[in-house]
């Protein structure tokens, strides 16, 4: 499914739920023919998470719930009152871990410099570390009831690489189940004016700093890929650090 959204010429798109690997697959599939096909008809497509800052960005919401491998169905539904909804301790304990590691994992979902740029108030992308029903303010919007209760992580950007992103949030929240977290008390407002609540990592640098010192990072993902990400993400940080920028040659070329 597509529409039009806020900015010009951006489109959201819907894609059909699946499991993980598959989910991960169809989105990388997805961004290739769109961009073949643009290309075909000279012109271009691009996944930035911000390609120009008078613009709204572009996200990659993930929708996640956990479904037995019996065809038990989804396990996030119970009778427990969580917040708004009734949920089970498998949905409130994922739902822990996920918040709770989100700031050392934002690498994981916004890998570049640019990435960092989406993250402003009143711009539809997060800017804390919160969860809510069904409000797109927050960085963790919980949808739907029943069998089709889910989590909506919306801290990802268009420019995420899904199988990092899928598999930073399935380690996260299996960590929460592991160690029964406890997610923060349901926010019910606008996030935007929340002054009192942790913040999504701001910078890229900021994020590699989190990221490096995350033990779940390093149990999840091994070692060596552990060190292979992060030499990726320092890189970029250090190539962007060597350039001088239009911005820096339009603001200072006469006043210096």
């Amino acid at each position: 499914m597509s529409k039009g959204e806020a900015g010009l010429g951006q489109q959201e798109i819907n894609l059909r739920y699946s499991e993980a690997l598959t989910q991960a697959d169809r989105n990388v599939i997805y961004k290739h023919a769109a961009k073949e096909i643009a290309w075909a008809q000279g012109r271009a497509v691009t996944f930035m998470a911000k390609w120009d800052e008078k613009h709204t960005g572009s996200s990659a919401h993930l929708h996640v719930s956990l479904w037995g491998a019996d065809g038990g169905g989804n396990a996030f539904p119970g009778d427990r009152p969580t917040g708004p909804v009734e949920a089970s301790d498998t949905f409130r304990w994922f739902l822990g871990g996920w918040l709770h590691h989100a700031r050392a994992l934002t690498a994981c979902y916004a890998p570049y410099v640019a990435s960092y740029k989406r993250y402003q108030a009143r711009s539809w992308a997060p800017v804390a570390i919160a969860w809510s029903y069904d409000n797109r303010t927050a960085g963790f919007r919980v949808v739907g009831h029943g069998p089709s209760l889910r989590i909506e992580c919306r801290i990802p950007g268009a420019d995420a690489n899904p199988y990092i992103a899928y598999a930073a949030a399935i380690a996260a929240g299996l960590d929460g189940i592991r160690n029964r977290i406890e997610p923060p008390e349901v926010f019910q407002g606008d996030l935007y004016a929340a002054r009192e609540l942790p913040r999504i990592p701001g910078t890229l640098r900021e994020a590699i700093d989190e990221f490096e010192r995350s033990g779940l990072a390093r149990e999840a993902f091994g070692e060596d890929v552990t060190e292979h990400y992060l030499h990726f993400l320092r890189t970029e940080q250090r190539k962007f650090d060597e350039v001088v920028t239009c911005w820096e040659r339009a603001r200072y070329f006469e006043r210096a």
